[in-house]
């Protein structure tokens, strides 16, 4: 890296901790966000309708009218207000994504592993938490400082020069519809964030603790998606037991208590 940009990165990181230090919710960790939260949830749209152009959308059912109620509600325990959208992606991949602006994918290949309403609620409360504590824009903005491109302020998912820096921020890979990793520091985040989301929504969070057990399980029996872009689902679940006490007050202060059932089958 030349000096020159070195010199233009650290002039942007200090613009950038005066003026556009954010916090995540729930967790109060200070984050560098450079772009606006409507370039944002843009950015968002424009990738969510290219995953749309590549799977097959599971048709209204049982199994679709059950996660939409799980989205929703968890989307209302965020309290955050976005344009939420939900869809059910027919595919083995065993993954769920949400992006900026609110729009959340759920692969029906990780119904294999969250088999309830609970566990899947604990995956999506994960991937909603992404979107609320602006981890895209925080990862982007680190990715533009690089590229010195800062200002680029009308960049979309047209421009080939950004288009890696844009769906890697998101969580998609150059292949629409891969998912890639977010730091460890913002997937601990988020499972912390959206475990307090399922259990304000009146899930069990214990169902958490669950869901990584049986994708350690996974692992061990064969390679997937998810357990190839996360941390290890072991470790997670021993952070997540750290913090029952906390998960379990949360869900008994709240006026909704959600009977764990297990979910329809794929139509």
């Amino acid at each position: 890296m030349s000096t020159r940009i070195l010199i233009s990165v650290f002039i942007f990181a200090i613009i950038g901790a005066i003026w556009s230090c954010v916090t995540a919710p729930e967790t109060g960790r200070k984050q560098l966000v450079l772009l606006p939260e409507g370039q944002m949830n843009s950015l968002g749209a424009q990738a969510y309708s290219e995953i749309e152009s590549k799977y097959k959308v599971l048709p209204d059912g049982a199994l679709t009218k059950a996660i939409n109620e799980i989205a929703t509600k968890l989307t209302k325990a965020s309290g955050k207000k976005l344009d939420w959208q939900v869809k059910v992606f027919k595919s083995d991949q065993v993954n769920a994504f949400c992006l900026p602006g609110g729009k959340i994918g759920v692969f029906t290949g990780i119904l294999k592993v969250a088999s309830t309403n609970a566990g899947l609620a604990a995956i999506i409360g994960h991937e909603i938490a992404h979107a609320t504590a602006h981890h895209g824009a925080e990862r982007m903005s680190q990715a533009l400082l690089v590229q010195g491109a800062v200002a680029a302020a009308d960049i979309s998912l047209k421009d080939q020069k950004y288009r890696s820096a844009i769906l890697g921020a998101m969580g998609v890979g150059l292949q629409i519809g891969v998912l890639l990793p977010y730091s460890r520091t913002q997937e601990s985040e988020a499972d912390h964030i959206g475990t307090l989301y399922m259990s304000n929504a009146g899930y069990d969070p214990q169902a958490a603790v669950k869901v990584w057990e049986e994708m350690a399980k996974q692992q061990k029996a064969r390679s997937s998606d998810f357990l190839s872009t996360h941390p290890n689902p072991v470790s997670r679940a021993k952070f997540l037991e750290k913090h029952m006490s906390e998960y379990l007050q949360r869900r008994s202060q709240s006026k909704l208590q959600v009977q764990t059932i297990v979910l329809p089958e794929i139509n």
